[in-house]
């Protein structure tokens, strides 16, 4: 049997992984609608600032390092040995709970290299589609604080990560996945369970159903209620929603829909929890309407600058979570995209996975460090700006200050010699000289078939040149 768990743990991790990204991601809604609370527009424009977050996957799938939750699931694309009988796989995967032990759980760690990228937000996977609580529930015995670390003096692990973070002043995100696999109101053994959502009719078994309701938002209420001031109320698991709000862009995206509505109350979640945290933003993932307070475009970046709030999310390696030997994105990979996201109007949120034994891998630490070297010299052209209308061309992205008396470039640096800047679009003011920052260095430029231009300053910079200019129209 150990031989073929050995065997199922390297196909899961390989097969499934890599399928993962292309089938469990739920499509962007294309409507937007402004929240009416100007508390959470409030909120909203203060988290526009920021730009930068961590999202931290963190749970049971670290112990035998595979993809989070998605190997329980019994869909087409989910491939697993085929000589483990199903029910078996779920008490396997399930039973890695008693061996999640992470004695040198470090959230300090994390939170000082998320600082040292240059990172502004936090959203911490409080439960994941598999059920189990990343924090001290009364809910449920399926939690960290139940397990062999029980007896740690930081087995409430939620708290101590918002409360690591706060001391960097990052806004506080926790995510939440409404999908609750290890539940009985949600995969209830009565019924094989087919796919990712509830296993039996609801309409046929409101009880039960009620009952998955009052458990979901007595956990929302936990998080909001005994955890300190919380920002970002971050829902996933987008086909837990009411039937009326199945959309074409989830029929076209070909994920089982069931006969009846999922629905569990979002305007009564959303309103006690801001009861307790006023201005909360809610994202509850793909569901457009007022509870999607901002949009979560996932692995991707939208082909074109948007005017609300967004952000992409996305993972410094091939995998939410921590994997042996994932292959992690350079720091010019994820300033380059951060550049781009900015200039479309959106958050860039890079998804780290601390390690089994609650410490981030050496790498993810060094990869960090080298993104904030280029962030804590240039981010003035990233952090508390907005869109500017000719915001792209060639390698040149551009943002402005919030009163729009200043505009900053970025220009990407390639594998090819750079030798000069130029763009079309967004002129200087007559006169005035471009500054480049970091250096502080003024250089001159000329307009020259429609077109600004200027020489490309000798620079220790590889991966991005920064710099700013008075507009003309000012």
């Amino acid at each position: 049997m150990k031989l073929k768990i050995y065997f199922l743990f390297c196909f899961v991790l390989f097969a499934v992984n890599s399928f993962a990204q292309q089938n469990d991601i739920m499509p962007q809604s294309e409507i937007y609608e402004w929240p009416q609370d100007e508390a959470v527009k409030k909120k909203l424009d203060t988290w526009q600032d920021q730009k930068f977050g961590m999202i931290i996957h963190w749970g049971l799938y670290v112990v035998p390092g595979i993809i989070e939750s998605w190997s329980i699931c019994s869909e087409d694309w989910i491939e697993r040995d085929s000589t483990i009988k199903y029910e078996d796989y779920k008490k396997w995967y399930w039973g890695q709970s008693e061996k999640f032990n992470p004695t040198k759980f470090n959230p300090e760690q994390w939170a000082k290299a998320g600082k040292d990228a240059g990172m502004k937000y936090l959203v911490f996977t409080t439960k994941h589609h598999d059920g189990f609580a990343m924090f001290d529930t009364k809910e449920s015995d399926f939690s960290i604080a139940k397990g062999p670390f029980a007896n740690n003096p930081k087995k409430d692990v939620a708290k101590y990560v918002f409360d690591a973070f706060r001391k960097e002043n990052f806004m506080i995100g926790a995510y939440f996945s409404k999908p609750d696999w290890h539940s009985q109101y949600y995969w209830w053994d009565k019924y094989a369970t087919a796919d990712r959502n509830n296993n039996y009719d609801i309409r046929k078994n409101p009880w039960r159903w009620n009952m998955f309701k009052s458990y979901t938002q007595n956990q929302i209420g936990e998080l909001m209620n005994n955890y300190g001031s919380i920002d970002i109320l971050w829902l996933d698991g987008g086909w837990v929603r009411p039937r009326a709000s199945v959309n074409k862009e989830v029929l076209s995206w070909g994920a089982p829909i069931p006969e009846w509505s999922q629905d569990i109350d979002m305007p009564k979640i959303a309103a006690d929890a801001r009861k307790v945290q006023p201005g909360l933003i809610v994202v509850d993932r793909t569901v457009h309407g007022q509870f999607e307070n901002y949009q979560t475009p996932e692995q991707k970046i939208p082909e074109k600058q948007l005017d609300y709030p967004w952000e992409s999310c996305m993972t410094l390696g091939g995998a939410w979570g921590f994997v042996p030997n994932d292959q992690y994105k350079s720091a010019g990979e994820v300033v380059h995209k951060l550049v781009e996201i900015v200039a479309k109007g959106g958050s860039l949120l890079l998804g780290i996975g601390p390690k089994a034994d609650g410490t981030l891998p050496d790498n993810v630490i060094t990869r960090l460090e080298e993104i904030g070297k280029w962030t804590s010299k240039n981010g003035v052209a990233i952090y508390g700006t907005r869109i500017t209308k000719n915001y792209h061309d060639g390698q040149n992205w551009f943002t402005q200050s919030k009163d729009g008396k200043t505009i900053y470039g970025i220009s990407l640096i390639n594998n090819t010699t750079n030798k000069e800047i130029s763009w079309q679009g967004s002129m200087p003011k007559k006169g005035s000289l471009i500054t480049i920052l970091g250096t502080n260095q003024k250089v001159k430029w000329t307009l020259k078939d429609g077109k600004v231009h200027f020489n490309f300053p000798k620079t220790e910079e590889k991966i991005a040149l920064t710099f700013s200019f008075t507009p003309e129209t000012n």
